[in-house]
């Protein structure tokens, strides 16, 4: 027997159950970093989406694109410039944010996964207000039109869902307080609108391996976190940087009734499928 089929076969007996417990369930993954500008990982992440589709799980795919933003800044000779980490949104870049990832990152996207089988549907935080929001008071800093997002409505990803579309969402949001589009946090996006599908999981796909007790150490990945142990790990110097935004949107997720939240690594081919259908997982789950 040619032990490479065994191995497959092995695989496939070894997902049954997780396609079992999830088939008919919804799953929100949030793309972007450095799964977006590989093509290697690209193709990795359309795959893992398609074959979760194919299996009957609803995945609903929120994305970023904040490469492909500051490139086309740069080619139109405006400037990039993130204050407190997140970007400053003048008129002028608002009008490239709601060009970029509304436009060619969004459909770029769906034609992917429609070329390799699956079946997908654009959209933004504009449509049917899908994310409605105001604009971010961050006392004495100016973010320009960046936005918190007040209010979800996700008829219409669960009408996409129903008629057999994975839903492609670009983090662009409807203004409540004035007639403008507003520049709102992916990660934050895809929490809310996980809590508001009822969502079996969340996955933010980032560039590291999840939560590291040591910094730079990538065998000192924890695997498991409790809300109840975020605090302490704050506190400690563990969880820092770019990483306290996405796990603290991961909280607010499992406290809002997601029920399991992962920090994956996005650098890794198909690390979707080895944490949703295999014994091993991958990066730091929150739960």
């Amino acid at each position: 027997m040619n032990n490479n089929n065994s191995e497959r076969a092995r695989t496939l007996v070894e997902a049954l159950p997780y396609i079992q417990k999830f088939t008919g369930k919804v799953v929100v993954i949030k793309y972007g970093g450095n799964a977006m500008i590989s093509d290697d990982l690209f193709a990795a992440v359309i795959e893992d989406i398609i074959l979760l589709q194919l299996v009957g799980i609803n995945v609903v795919l929120v994305h970023g694109g904040g490469p492909e933003i500051s490139d086309m800044l740069d080619r139109l000779g405006i400037e990039s410039r993130f204050v407190n980490g997140l970007r400053y949104t003048d008129a002028d870049t608002m009008d490239v944010v709601q060009e970029i990832l509304c436009g060619k990152v969004n459909k770029d996207l769906v034609a992917t996964i429609m070329r390799k089988g699956g079946s997908a549907i654009g959209m933004c935080g504009l449509d049917a207000k899908l994310f409605e929001a105001r604009r971010m008071e961050g006392g004495e800093e100016d973010y320009g039109f960046v936005g918190d997002i007040v209010g979800v409505n996700p008829g219409i990803v669960l009408q996409a869902i129903a008629n057999g579309h994975i839903p492609v969402i670009a983090t662009v949001a409807f203004g409540v307080d004035d007639e403008t589009a507003y520049n709102v946090n992916a990660d934050t996006a895809a929490a809310r609108l996980a809590i508001a599908l009822d969502a079996e999981k969340l996955i933010l796909l980032t560039n590291t391996r999840g939560v590291l007790r040591v910094k730079d150490d990538e065998s000192t990945l924890i695997k498991q976190i409790r809300p109840d142990e975020i605090g302490g790990l704050l506190a400690g110097g563990v969880i820092a940087g770019g990483m306290i935004p996405k796990v603290e949107c991961c909280a607010d997720a499992i406290a809002g009734g997601v029920r399991r939240t992962h920090i994956l690594d996005g650098r890794i081919e198909h690390s979707i499928l080895i944490e949703m259908l295999t014994d091993e997982g991958a990066g730091t789950m929150i739960y």
